[in-house]
C-alpha cells in the first residue's frame, strides 16, 4: 500500500478561500477562517451545518446506525480482532470535508485540515448483522493521508488514514459521490496503466504512449462508473492526470521486486508525465493574456503570478501551484460531470460535431448542376405524422429517384450535413423524390451501377408519391459486408434512400466510394493480429498501395489518399463507430483520424437533444409546387358534436400542459422494438393494456349531506306500504332520512369499505327485525370505467353490483336523473339543443358552487365488455326484486355440476348433458398428455390439438355416493389428424372416425356439446368459414392397426337427431317452396332488400364487406376509398355498390351540404372547394340520413400500430386523424349499427385516450357500445392477425355478441385493461382447444401450381384438383386461377433464397458463410453482414429470409412481403421465390374468385390492409342474430 500526502505537522497549511460552486447542483463552501481543532469541528459547527450532507446520508443512515462522537469509541464498537497492530476498518456513506463541513476533494488532504463523516464498519467481509453494527461518527480525523492499493488485484482500493486507523473506502455518501468518483477514476486509471506496463501483471514496458492511451481508454470506457465512453475525452483525461499516475506507480518502486524494472524509469510513464507537464507549461505561458480559460479564485493570483510575487518563499510557491492545480482539477471534474438538460448527462467535450466544408471535398464532386423537376410534388408536411416527437419516434419511409439541392436548386453533397442531430446547422439542404413505404433498400457496393440493390427499387418508383422535403437535419449509414443502406432525416420523417435520380447520381457516387474505402480499411485491420498497431499513416500507406481494380482504390499518391480520408472522415468515423468489433472501433487509426479532423478547426456544431418540432417547410419549391389534395392528410371534416368532445378533451388535458396523465414530456422510456403490422407470434403479449391514466378530472361538488352522525340519523317511512317482498317484508316507496326525502329511483351516497359511493335505490323495505333497509345498485362514475378522463364528469353508469344497507347509513343524497331521449337522425338537432342547454345549466351551477346534477343513460358491464341500454321497465319498480340479484342467482345456478333426478343426465356450467349426446373433451383429459397443447413451436401452431369429440355412453353413479358425485363413460371419436398429417390434409375438417375406445371421465372434463350427422345429411352448400358445431362420421378407426375402414354390419352409430326443420330443409341445399308461391328461395341467400343498407368507409378492396355480405346480414350500397386501385377492386367485387374514390372528408362535407346541414359541418376551405368540383351524378348518389342502417370501416391505422401519430400532439394535429371523420359519419347518419375495426394496439395507443374518446363519442350519441380483440386465426385462416373491434348499436337494438372462435390457434387471451386492475377478454383463447384444428399453410396453398421468381402471368390453370377441405371451399366453382404472381427478387436475394434449406423454420441463420459471384462478376457475402452483427439487439432477426412451414401458419399478412422486410418469413416452403399475391389472399381467407387491381405492390397492399373475410363473416353472423333477436318479440 503506497501512502500519499504529508503527515500532520510536517507541512504548512494554507487557509481555504470561499468559493461557491453552483454548477451541477453541488454546494461547496470553502472558508477563509482559521482551522479549528477537529473535535470542535465535529461537535459544534459541523453538526449545525449538517444540511451540507445529503439528506439520505444525514437522516436515513442516522436512524439505522448508532452515532458516537469520538473515533476511538467507534473503533472499539466495531473491533473484530483484539490487539490489532494498526487498526483497519471499512468506511461507507462517507464525506471528506473541512472544519466548516464543506465537502472537499481527496487531494485537499495535502493542503488543509480535512475531516471525515461516515459509517465505520468492521474490516473484512461484513454480514448484514455486522453492517447493522456500523457506527456513524461525524467529523472525525483529521485525515493524515490517502493511499491506493489493489494493483495486483486489478481494481483500486482507496484508503484514508487518520492518527488512529486506516479506512478502506467502500461507498461515498450520495451528495459526495460526484466528487469522490472523479478521484476514483484517477485511481482506476493508475491501476489500468500498471496492468499495461508491469511485467508481473502481463504488461509490456516497451509499449508506446499512443498504444497505452488507446488501451487504457478502452478499459475505462467499459467501466460502469466512468464519466464518459468517448475516446477523445478519456485520452485527454489520461494526459491531464499523467503526473498523478506517474507518481502513484513510481511510489511502488519502494516495494517492487528486485527483478522488476523501476516504474520511475519506464519510458512510456516518463512520456506520459512529460506530456502532462508540456500541456501545463503551455497553460502557464498564457500568463498575462485576458482569457476565460485561466483560473482565478477569489482574488488569489494564478500560479505564475504567485511565483513572481513570492519568489522569496519557494515552498509557498510550490504550495500555491499545488493548490491551483487541485482547483483546476476540480473545475475539470465539474465540466466532465456537468449534466445535460433534461437529465441527460454527457461531457461537454462530447457535444461537438466537426463540420465538413465544401472546399475539402469539392475536387471529388462534379461541376455545379441544378435540379430540374418534371413532376408535380407535394409538400412532405402535408403527410406529416408529428408535431413534436423524439427522433426515434419519427416514421420510417422510402425515397426513390431522389436529389438533394440548396436554396438555389444547385445540387449539393450529402456530406455537408452532420451524421448526428446538431443545433444551429449553418448548411441548408433540401430534397425531392418519390416517397413510398420503407422496403429495406440496400445498395450493393460491388456493383458500379448504384441502382443495383438487394431490393427492387425500380419497381417501387411507379408507386411513390412525389414530394419535396423540408431541410435535412442529419443522415446515417448502415452497412453489411458489401451492402449499405443510407437514410436521411427531416423534422417529419426518416427516409431510407433508394436509387438517386439520373441527374443526381454523380453527386451520390463519392458517398458510396467512401463507404467502399471504409470497408476496405476494415479488411486491412482484421488481417492484423494487433490492429491497434496500425496508425493513420500506416493505413494511408496501405490504401495507396491498392491496385486500380480494387474496389477501395483511391490513388497511389499517399498525400491524395491522406486528403481524401480526412476530408471524407465523418463517413469513415461513423461507420467505424457502428462496427461490431470493439477493437476496431477504438483502434489508433480512428483516434488519429478524429484528431486530424479536429486540427482543421472547422465549425463545431453542438449535438442537441433528440426532439424535433414541426414548423413551416422552407423548401423553395413550397412556393411553386402544386399540392395533390387527394393524397393530403387534410384536417378531418367533423360534426360539431365530435369536434366538441375531442376538442374539449385536448383543451382540458392538452399534452402541452404539464399533466402526467396525458404526456410526461421529460419521461424517458425504454421501448422494445415493435414490428408494425408484423405481430411476431413469440412476442405476443397476453394483454393489450392501455397505459394507466392518472385521474385528473375536476373534483365533484359536494353532495347534500344527511343531518346526524352515522348510526344516529333519524329515519321514518313517508307513506304507506306498497306491497311485500318474497320473504313477506313490507315495501315502501319513500322515506325520510335525517330530514331528507329518499325515494325509490333516487340516488344516495353510501360508505363502502371506507369509500363513499353513489347507489341507485331499487327498493326499500322493513326487515323482520323492524330495521329500515334499502337495496341499491352501484352508480359508477365515468372516470372509474374504461372511459377514464374521456368520460363526462356528470354521467354515472348503472352497474350490476348491488347491496342492501340500513337507511340510517346513508351519508347523503345527490341530484340525479335517468336520462332517456328520443333517438335517431331525425332527433339529432333537437337533442343537440337540449344537450347545449344542459351543459350551460351545469356550468352555471358550477360557478355558483351548487351540487352537481348527475344523469345516467347506460349500464356499464365490465364482465361483458361494454355499455348497454338501461332496463327502464325493470328499474326502481319498488317490487322487492332486483335484476342484478337475478343475474347473480342465474350465474350461481349455471355454475357447478348437478345430476338430474333420474340420473340419466346432468348440467354443467349451464349446459345440459344426457346419454348419447356428443361432447367436446380437452385432449389431455383423454390421452393423459397434459402438455399436448402446451409445447408447440411458437407462431406455427405445431402440436396444437382440437377438442376430442366423444359420445356419452353412460353416467356412472356409485351406490354410496356422497354429494351426488359421478363419472361419465364416453366413446372416443378420432379425427383425420389423429391418423396422419397426410390424412388430415386430404380429409374434410369436419370428418370423424368411430372407434371402440372408451374412457371414464369426470364431468368437469367436458367442454360443451356438438352434433354428429350422417354424411348424406350434411348440407351441400359451402360451409367456409365454419360456424356450426356439426361433424359427420361414416368410417371406423382402429388405432392399434392404424387402419380406417367402413362400418362393420354389427356397428350402428347413434347419430344426432336433426330436430330443427330449418336444418332439415338445408339438406342438399334444396329450397323450400311455399303453398302459395312457386318461387324457390335458397334459405342461405337472404334477399338484399331485407338486409342492412351498409356504408363501408375506408373500404379498401372490400374484405370487411365481403364477409358481412356472405353472412347474409348486410348489403353494401355505398363505399368510400381514396386509393384508386383499391376502389377499382371494390367495384369489381361489389358491382351493386356505389364507390366513391375520394377523400372521406370531402364526401362527408358533400353529404352534409346535400342534407342542408353545412352549418353543422366543420371542414377546411380545401374540402369545401373540392366538394364544388364533384359532378352532379356523384352528388345524386350520395346517401342521406335514414337510408343507411349500418356503417363499418377501419380508419387508417398507421398511428395506432406503433408510429405514435399524436402521442405528444396538440389538438391541431389530432384534428387530422381520420377517426374523427369516421365518428362524424356515425353522428350524422345515426345508423342502427356501427362497427369499427383496427389493429389491436388501437386500445392502448396514446395511453388509451384515442380508444376512450371513441367510446365516449359513441356513448354521447346515445349508442350502446361493446369492445374486444379477436384473433383471425381462430376463425379459419392460416394467419396470425389480431384486430380490435368496437360495436355500437342504437338504444332499442340488440348489441351483437362476439363470435365463438372455432379453430385452435396459439395465441393467449387478448385482454383489454378497464380500470382498477380489471381486464376483459372478448373470447377465450383457443391454444388449449377448440372444435376444429388450425388451418395450415399446406391446407391453404398446397394445390397451387409452381411459379418462378418474378412470374407476372395474371391467369393460369390450376393443373390439379383441390385436395384439402379449405382448398375446395376457397376455390369454389372458380375455373381460372388469377393473381398467382410474385415479386421479383434481385440476383443476390434469389441466390440466398435457393440456399435456404427447404425445411420448417429455416431462415438466414441457415445460410452458409460463403461468398458468391454475381453475373456481373462481383463477389459478395451470402449472409447480409448486418444480420449476424446486430442480431442480439433484434431477436436474432428471426424469420428474415425465412421459409414457411407446410404444417404451420403464415405470419401476419403485410402490404409488401420481402425477405428483409417487417415480416421476413415470405419464402415458399418448397419453391425458391416470395409467396404470390394469390397465396397472400388465401392466407387472408379471400376466395379465389376475388379480384384485385393495380400493379403487384397495389395488390399486396390491398390484401395486407384488409380485414380477413372469414373474421368479418363471423362478426356478421352475430350481427344477424342480434337483428333477429330484435324482431323476435314482435313475431311472438
Amino acid at each position: 500500500m503506497v501512502r500519499k500526502g504529508a503527515k500532520a505537522g510536517k507541512q504548512k497549511k494554507r487557509p481555504l478561500p470561499e468559493s461557491k460552486d453552483s454548477d451541477g447542483g453541488e454546494d461547496v463552501l470553502v472558508s477563509t477562517r482559521n482551522t479549528r481543532p477537529r473535535r470542535a469541528a465535529a461537535c459544534t459547527d459541523f453538526k449545525e451545518r449538517s444540511v451540507r450532507i445529503s439528506e439520505k446520508s444525514a437522516t436515513v443512515e442516522t436512524k439505522q446506525h448508532q452515532t458516537v462522537e469520538d473515533e476511538i469509541v467507534a473503533l472499539h464498537l466495531t473491533a473484530a480482532v483484539a490487539d490489532e497492530p494498526r487498526q483497519t476498518r471499512k468506511l461507507t456513506d462517507f464525506v471528506l470535508h473541512d472544519a466548516d463541513g464543506a465537502p472537499q476533494p481527496v487531494a485537499m488532504v495535502e493542503l488543509g485540515d480535512i475531516f471525515v463523516t461516515g459509517v465505520i464498519l468492521p474490516s473484512g467481509e461484513c454480514s448484514d448483522k455486522e453492517k447493522a453494527r456500523g457506527v456513524r461518527c461525524e467529523g472525525f480525523g483529521r485525515v493524515e493521508n490517502w493511499s491506493i492499493s489493489g494493483y495486483d488485484d486489478g481494481y483500486p482500493v482507496v484508503w484514508f488514514s487518520t492518527e488512529l486507523a486506516d479506512y478502506d473506502c467502500v461507498k461515498p455518501a450520495t451528495g459526495y459521490k460526484k466528487i469522490y468518483d472523479y478521484f476514483y477514476q484517477k485511481a482506476f486509471a493508475s491501476v489500468e496503466v500498471y496492468k499495461k506496463v508491469a511485467k508481473s501483471a502481463g504488461g509490456d514496458s516497451e509499449i508506446s504512449l499512443d498504444e497505452l492511451l488507446v488501451a487504457v481508454a478502452r478499459s475505462m470506457s467499459l467501466e460502469s462508473k466512468c464519466f464518459s465512453t468517448d475516446f477523445l475525452v478519456l485520452r485527454n483525461f489520461l494526459i491531464s492526470q499523467g503526473e498523478f499516475i506517474y507518481n502513484q506507480l513510481a511510489g511502488l518502486d519502494e516495494t517492487a521486486k528486485k527483478d522488476e524494472a523501476s516504474f520511475a524509469e519506464i519510458p512510456v510513464l516518463v512520456a506520459l508525465r512529460d506530456e502532462n507537464s508540456r500541456l501545463d507549461g503551455a497553460a502557464i505561458k498564457m500568463e498575462g493574456r485576458p482569457s476565460n480559460g485561466v483560473l482565478r479564485i477569489d482574488g488569489v493570483p494564478e500560479a505564475a503570478e504567485c511565483k513572481a510575487a513570492l519568489s522569496s518563499d519557494q515552498e509557498m510557491i510550490d504550495e500555491d501551484q499545488r493548490y491551483a492545480k487541485i482547483m483546476q482539477d476540480e473545475e475539470d471534474r465539474k465540466t466532465m460531470q456537468r449534466p445535460r438538460r433534461n437529465g441527460r448527462a454527457a461531457s461537454s467535450s462530447n457535444k461537438g460535431y466537426i463540420k465538413t466544408t465544401e472546399d475539402e471535398i469539392a475536387s471529388d464532386y462534379p461541376l455545379p448542376a441544378y435540379y430540374k423537376n418534371f413532376r408535380d410534388e407535394t409538400d412532405e408536411y402535408v403527410v406529416a405524422e408529428n408535431v413534436e416527437v423524439h427522433i426515434e419516434d419519427l416514421p420510417r419511409r422510402m425515397l426513390h429517384d431522389w436529389a438533394l439541392y440548396n436554396s438555389d436548386s444547385r445540387f449539393i453533397s450529402l456530406e455537408l450535413l452532420p451524421m448526428k442531430p446538431c443545433a444551429d446547422i449553418d448548411v441548408t439542404i433540401f430534397g425531392s423524390g418519390l416517397m413510398a413505404e420503407d422496403v429495406g433498400f440496400w445498395f450493393c457496393l460491388d456493383d458500379p451501377d448504384t441502382s443495383s440493390s438487394t431490393s427492387t427499387s425500380a419497381k417501387s418508383k411507379e408507386d411513390g408519391m412525389p414530394v419535396f422535403l423540408s431541410p435535412i437535419k442529419e443522415w446515417m449509414i448502415e452497412f453489411g459486408g458489401s451492402t449499405i443502406s443510407i437514410s436521411i432525416r427531416t423534422d417529419i420523417a426518416w427516409y431510407r434512400l433508394g436509387s438517386p435520380s439520373k441527374q443526381y447520381a454523380p453527386w451520390f457516387e463519392p458517398v458510396l466510394k467512401t463507404a467502399r474505402v471504409t470497408i476496405g480499411i476494415f479488411a486491412l485491420l482484421e488481417e492484423q493480429t494487433r490492429m491497434s498497431k496500425l496508425s493513420f499513416e500506416d493505413i494511408t500507406k496501405r490504401v495507396s498501395e491498392f491496385q486500380k481494380n480494387h474496389k477501395a482504390y483511391l490513388s497511389s499518391d499517399r498525400l491524395a489518399v491522406n486528403r481524401y480520408l480526412v476530408g471524407h472522415g465523418q463517413i469513415i468515423l461513423q461507420m467505424f463507430s457502428e462496427f461490431p468489433k470493439k477493437d476496431i472501433q477504438r483502434c489508433s487509426f480512428v483516434s488519429d483520424l478524429a484528431r486530424k479532423r479536429a486540427e482543421r478547426h472547422n465549425t463545431r456544431w453542438t449535438i442537441k437533444k433528440k426532439k424535433v418540432l414541426m414548423k413551416e417547410n422552407c423548401n423553395p419549391r413550397a412556393g411553386m409546387a402544386p399540392v395533390v389534395s387527394k393524397r393530403k392528410a387534410m384536417q378531418a371534416t367533423t360534426t360539431r358534436l365530435i369536434n366538441r368532445i375531442w376538442g374539449e378533451f385536448y383543451s382540458n388535458y392538452s399534452p402541452e400542459d404539464p399533466l402526467q396523465a396525458v404526456c410526461a414530456e421529460n419521461e424517458e422510456e425504454e421501448v422494445e422494438e415493435v414490428e408494425e403490422e408484423a405481430e411476431i407470434e413469440e412476442d405476443d403479449a397476453e394483454e393489450t393494456v392501455p397505459e394507466p391514466v392518472e385521474e385528473v378530472q375536476k373534483s365533484h361538488t359536494p353532495l347534500k349531506e344527511i343531518r346526524g352522525g352515522s348510526g344516529k340519523t333519524e329515519t321514518s317511512w313517508d307513506g304507506e306500504s306498497t306491497g311485500k317482498t318474497s320473504a313477506g317484508e313490507l315495501l315502501y316507496r319513500q322515506a325520510l332520512v335525517g330530514g331528507e326525502i329518499v325515494a325509490v329511483g333516487s340516488a344516495v351516497v353510501l360508505e363502502v369499505d371506507g369509500i363513499q359511493a353513489i347507489y341507485f335505490v331499487e327498493y326499500m323495505f322493513e326487515s323482520s327485525k323492524h330495521c329500515k333497509m334499502l337495496h341499491g345498485r352501484l352508480l359508477q362514475r365515468g372516470c372509474e370505467t374504461v372511459l377514464g378522463n374521456a368520460a363526462n364528469e356528470r354521467e354515472l353508469f348503472l352497474t350490476n353490483e348491488c347491496r342492501t344497507e340500513l337507511l340510517k347509513e346513508i351519508k347523503g343524497t345527490v341530484s340525479f336523473e335517468i336520462r332517456s331521449r328520443p333517438w335517431g337522425h331525425q332527433f339529432r338537432k333537437e337533442n343537440t339543443i337540449a344537450d347545449k342547454l344542459d351543459r350551460a345549466r351545469a356550468e352555471e351551477r358550477k360557478t355558483k358552487d351548487l351540487p352537481t346534477e348527475y344523469f345516467c343513460k347506460s349500464v356499464y358491464s365490465p364482465e361483458r365488455g361494454g355499455f348497454f341500454s338501461l332496463p327502464l321497465n325493470d328499474m326502481g319498480c319498488a317490487s322487492g326484486s332486483c335484476s342484478s340479484c337475478r343475474i347473480r342467482d342465474d350465474e350461481e345456478k349455471r355454475t357447478g355440476i348437478k345430476l338430474n333426478a333420474s340420473k340419466t343426465g346432468f348440467s354443467s356450467d349451464g349446459v345440459d348433458y344426457s346419454v348419447d349426446d356428443y361432447v367436446y373433451v380437452r385432449p389431455e383429459n383423454i390421452d393423459g398428455s397434459k402438455e399436448a397443447n402446451g409445447r408447440f413451436k411458437s407462431g406455427r401452431n405445431i402440436g396444437l390439438r382440437p377438442f376430442v369429440v366423444c359420445q356419452i355412453l353412460e353416467i356412472i353413479v356409485p351406490k354410496e355416493s356422497r354429494k351426488a358425485s359421478f363419472e361419465v363413460k364416453v366413446r372416443r371419436f378420432y379425427r383425420p389428424e389423429d391418423v396422419s398429417d397426410e390424412k388430415a390434409y386430404a380429409s374434410d375438417i369436419r370428418e370423424l372416425y368411430y372407434s371402440l375406445d372408451t374412457d371414464v371421465l369426470h364431468p368437469e372434463a367436458l367442454e360443451g356439446k356438438c352434433e354428429v350427422w350422417k354424411k348424406n345429411d350434411m348440407p351441400s352448400r359451402r360451409e367456409y368459414p365454419i360456424s356450426e358445431h356439426i361433424f359427420f362420421c361414416e368410417q371406423i378407426y382402429d388405432p392399434s392397426k392404424g387402419s380406417v375402414n367402413k362400418f362393420p354390419v354389427t356397428i350402428k352409430p347413434k347419430y344426432t337427431s336433426i330436430k330443427d326443420d330449418a336444418l332439415l330443409r338445408k339438406k342438399k341445399g334444396k329450397g323450400l317452396v311455399s303453398e302459395t308461391d312457386t318461387v324457390t328461395v335458397k334459405p342461405e341467400e337472404v334477399p338484399k332488400e331485407t338486409r342492412l343498407a351498409t356504408l363501408d368507409i375506408f373500404a379498401g378492396c372490400g374484405g370487411l364487406s365481403q364477409g358481412l355480405e356472405q353472412a347474409g346480414v348486410s348489403a353494401t350500397k355505398w363505399a368510400i376509398e381514396y386509393e384508386e386501385p383499391a376502389g377499382q377492386a371494390f367495384r369489381k367485387n361489389h358491382p351493386e355498390a356505389t364507390v366513391f374514390v375520394d377523400n372521406c372528408n370531402v364526401i362527408l362535407r358533400a353529404i352534409m351540404e346535400k342534407g342542408g346541414d353545412q352549418d353543422e359541418c366543420i371542414s377546411t376551405k380545401e374540402a369545401n372547394e373540392l366538394v364544388e368540383k364533384l359532378d352532379e351524378d356523384q352528388k345524386r348518389t350520395l346517401p342521406m340520413p335514414g337510408q343507411v342502417d349500418f356503417i363499418n370501416g377501419g380508419p387508417p391505422c398507421q398511428g395506432f400500430s406503433g408510429m405514435n401519430r399524436f402521442n405528444q400532439s396538440s389538438w391541431s394535429k389530432v384534428q387530422c386523424e381520420m377517426i374523427l371523420a369516421f365518428l362524424s359519419f356515425a353522428d350524422y347518419f345515426r345508423p342502427r349499427y356501427f362497427l369499427l375495426e383496427n389493429v389491436r394496439t388501437f386500445v392502448s395507443f396514446n395511453k388509451g385516450q384515442t380508444f376512450q374518446l371513441t367510446l365516449a363519442s359513441l356513448l354521447e350519441m346515445g349508442y350502446q357500445v361493446r369492445f374486444g380483440i379477436l384473433e383471425a386465426g381462430a376463425y379459419g385462416v392460416s394467419q396470425s392477425r389480431k384486430r380490435a373491434f368496437i360495436w355500437a348499436a342504437a338504444p332499442d337494438e340488440v348489441l351483437p355478441e362476439w363470435p365463438e372462435p372455432m379453430h385452435v390457434f396459439g395465441v393467449p387471451e387478448l385482454k383489454i385493461s378497464l380500470a382498477k386492475g380489471v381486464h376483459y377478454a372478448a373470447v377465450r383463447s383457443t391454444q388449449y382447444g377448440a372444435p376444429f384444428r388450425p388451418i395450415t399453410v399446406r391446407d391453404t396453398i398446397g394445390d397451387l401450381p409452381s411459379v418462378d421468381n418474378g412470374d407476372s402471368n395474371m391467369k393460369k390453370e390450376y393443373k390439379v384438383e383441390p385436395i384439402s377441405w379449405f382448398q375446395k371451399e376457397i376455390r369454389g366453382d372458380n375455373k381460372v386461377l388469377t393473381d398467382h404472381i410474385c415479386k421479383e427478387m434481385n440476383e443476390l436475394n434469389l441466390i440466398r433464397c435457393t440456399k435456404i434449406p427447404k425445411r420448417p423454420g429455416a431462415d438466414w441463420r441457415d445460410l452458409p458463410e460463403e461468398k458468391v459471384t454475381l453475373s456481373k462478376g462481383q463477389v459478395v457475402d451470402l449472409i447480409p453482414w448486418c444480420l449476424p452483427n446486430t442480431a442480439k439487439r433484434h431477436n436474432q432477426w428471426k424469420g428474415l429470409f425465412g421459409r414457411l412451414d407446410w404444417e404451420g401458419n403464415f405470419p401476419t399478412s403485410i402490404t409488401d412481403p420481402q425477405p428483409m422486410g417487417k415480416v421476413g418469413m415470405c419464402f415458399h416452403p418448397d419453391q425458391d421465390r416470395i409467396i404470390t399475391v394469390r397465396e397472400c389472399a388465401r392466407s387472408q381467407g379471400f376466395p379465389d374468385s376475388y379480384q384485385f387491381e393495380g400493379n403487384i405492390i397495389h395488390r399486396h397492399r390491398q390484401i395486407g390492409n384488409a380485414v380477413p373475410p372469414p373474421l368479418a363473416f363471423a362478426l356478421g353472423r352475430k350481427l344477424k342474430e342480434a337483428v333477429k333477436l330484435k324482431k323476435a318479440p314482435k313475431t311472438n
